[in-house]
């Protein structure tokens, strides 16, 4: 079947109108025939749910997703034993119909949700939703409860155009990209070099700073050393190493140097800092 594609603009939060889980109460039950108002959003949890949308009949299985615009004829047309969340929202910011994906372009405030498909990774909507029956029962709150659903469409958008967003990224690159962000992380207590790093991974430094820079938005050097400073501030609450002493484990020759990195990623000179976070706490047991 052709598949719908629906554009939502989300500069302003969707409305949320009802939220809940169903259950179905028996093997027998089957979803009541009527017509949407407004878009329902379906996240399948448990068994198969059979229902219509129009002339559409569709199987969601755990962890399929599906999302009926306003107008819509709604029905089951098998006898479901099965369980899902199920969200119903106002677009406030409006929206169109697409038939082509590729008539969509990133536009910021604007995201795509196909009519049906299987989620990257169901359990995020679903403590997203989770997250928003909890809500809505203990605050009652209105702005709070579509808020929350904006940001229930906008993983679900992220979830399935993530990789398409990337453009020019394939997967192999990704999986380097993150592999280094861990190496860095891993790393960042002591002498980080990009040099060093692009030696232990089998790169040319160049690709790697490029390939970074590319995903990140900022350079393979700059994140290293936002990183180091994050270490630098660890080492200086938790520790009563002093300051020379700790720049020479992040690997600078010497404590100037460290100190003028640290001002300029933080603001504060590395005894300011310190001292802004001398009543810590220790618990030996």
């Amino acid at each position: 079947m052709d598949m719908d594609y629906y554009r939502f603009k989300v500069d302003v939060p969707l409305t949320l109108n009802m939220a809940g889980k169903f259950v179905a109460p028996s093997s027998e039950w089957m979803h009541m025939d009527r017509t949407l108002m407004d878009f329902e959003l379906f996240v399948q949890t448990r068994g198969s749910l059979y229902i219509a949308a129009g002339r559409e009949r569709y199987e969601l299985k755990e962890g399929d997703f599906l999302l009926m615009p306003p107008g819509t004829r709604q029905y089951g047309y098998q006898k479901s034993d099965c369980s899902f969340y199920w969200l119903h929202f106002t677009a406030a910011g409006g929206h169109e119909r697409l038939k082509d994906v590729e008539e969509y372009g990133y536009e910021q405030g604007m995201i795509v949700v196909p009519a049906a498909g299987a989620l990257r990774s169901p359990d995020k909507l679903i403590v997203l939703m989770k997250q928003l029956q909890d809500s809505m029962r203990t605050y009652r709150e209105q702005t709070l409860g579509s808020y929350m659903a904006t940001t229930i469409l906008c993983e679900l958008f992220n979830q399935l155009f993530y990789v398409r967003n990337q453009a020019g990224h394939r997967l192999k690159q990704r999986q380097l990209y993150n592999d280094i962000v861990d190496y860095i992380k891993w790393h960042r207590h002591g002498n980080l070099k990009v040099a060093r790093l692009a030696e232990d991974f089998g790169y040319n430094a160049k690709y790697l700073s490029t390939l970074f820079s590319g995903i990140a938005g900022i350079s393979l050097k700059q994140y290293m050393l936002q990183e180091k400073m994050e270490a630098a501030k660890s080492l200086l609450t938790d520790t009563n190493r002093n300051i020379s002493e700790i720049a020479a484990q992040l690997g600078y020759p010497d404590s100037q140097q460290f100190m003028k990195s640290f001002k300029k990623i933080t603001g504060l000179t590395p005894t300011d800092y310190r001292n802004a976070y001398a009543n810590r706490l220790l618990f030996y047991e």
